[in-house]
């Protein structure tokens, strides 16, 4: 083995080997309403995005058949050409 590896190693154990910081009594309560209003919030998101995208579709659907033509195409002359007779002829 090569020497820095040992080096590394014996890092590694003397860190490990230090008294380990307290960690707070309340910690896992605290995680637990983080993580709840976490997941709260998304839910609020994912909410208004779906009810955003459903008002875009229905306005979108909306508007569609408010400018829909209602009389129908005219016919192609039968005259042989594509611009209708205005005028006399």
């Amino acid at each position: 083995m090569s020497p820095l590896r040992n080096r590394r190693d014996d890092e590694v154990r003397r860190l490990l080997d230090t008294p380990h910081p307290a960690v707070p009594v309340d910690l896992a309560a605290r995680a637990v309403l983080r993580g709840r209003r976490i997941v709260r919030r998304r839910r609020i998101e994912h909410t208004v995005l779906w009810a955003l995208l459903a008002a875009a579709a229905i306005a979108g659907i909306v508007l569609a058949v408010l400018a829909w033509p209602d009389h129908p195409a005219p016919d192609v002359p039968t005259d042989g050409t594509w611009w209708p007779q205005t005028g006399p002829n």
